[in-house]
């Protein structure tokens, strides 16, 4: 049996996050609903999976709410369960980046809708920029994107500082799986002067729903957080596996199929 999966996230300001938390948790579970969603004053950000019925009665739930009445999401498709359970959590910001003044309900970048994206990243005045982390810029990317080569987003300060220069470089494009990375990057590039910030509207998902594989620069397949691994193009599971030892992205030899020892902890298991 097909499992719907859905990515949505929204920054809006929400007071109420332990109450909204304990009306989601049972509604959710009853309807076999699996995965997570994170709360915070500043919005909500999930990644759930469950038959499309309760995917879709979530979804009306939550647009029910004024809140979330314009709420975006992205459904992918996956034959097993990719989540072992529901769980709602709390934070204190549901993309962190500990800049208080990259806030995104208040000033973000410019969206580029994915059919219009190509045409700007190949500008040679705009600097393209992947705002993942590096072991998912590894397994796909687009083409003449930098790296940060960060290993946690709160890293991304940090890159900016040290090689961006809002007078040198005035335009930027950036790019993130979803959206919710890059949306919050954009607030924050914005508050430290650089004059034009865009950023990929629905983020790589989108773009490899939307464009056909013939007219796409995206590079290699993208990592999502949950069982599948990784997705190509028309947002279909791709050709990695996790390892079972230390949860690292491998991908499957391209002839035999065969799952080769792990890059990161050189575990071999037959099992992958």
């Amino acid at each position: 049996m097909s499992v719907t999966v859905t990515a949505f996230y929204k920054f809006v300001e929400i007071a109420d996050t332990a109450a909204l938390r304990e009306t989601l948790l049972p509604l959710a579970r009853a309807r076999g609903i699996m995965g997570t969603i994170l709360l915070a004053h500043e919005g909500i950000n999930a990644t759930i999976a469950g038959t499309d019925e309760a995917i879709s009665w979530i979804l009306a739930w939550l647009r029910s709410d004024p809140r979330f009445a314009d709420l975006v999401s992205k459904e992918s498709y996956a034959e097993d369960m990719p989540f072992r359970r529901f769980k709602v959590r709390l934070k204190r910001e549901i993309v962190t980046l500990r800049q208080p003044e990259a806030d995104p309900t208040k000033r973000v970048g410019t969206y580029v809708k994915p059919e219009d994206w190509n045409a700007l990243v190949s500008d040679p005045d705009v600097i393209v920029v992947d705002t993942r982390n590096t072991y998912e810029v590894g397994i796909g990317t687009f083409k003449n994107a930098i790296d940060p080569k960060t290993r946690a987003f709160n890293e991304f300060p940090g890159f900016v500082a040290e090689n961006l220069d809002p007078a040198k470089h005035r335009r930027v494009a950036m790019f993130c799986t979803g959206g919710i990375r890059c949306e919050k990057a954009s607030a924050y590039m914005l508050s430290q002067g650089f004059p034009e910030v865009y950023h990929l509207e629905g983020g790589i998902l989108k773009y490899l729903e939307t464009v056909p594989p013939e007219q796409s620069l995206w590079e290699g397949e993208c990592f999502v957080f949950d069982r599948r691994v990784a997705l190509e193009h028309g947002v279909r599971p791709g050709t990695y596996v996790m390892c079972w030892e230390c949860g690292f992205p491998i991908q499957r030899e391209a002839e035999s199929g065969k799952v080769p020892p792990c890059p990161e902890c050189g575990s071999v298991r037959d099992e992958l």
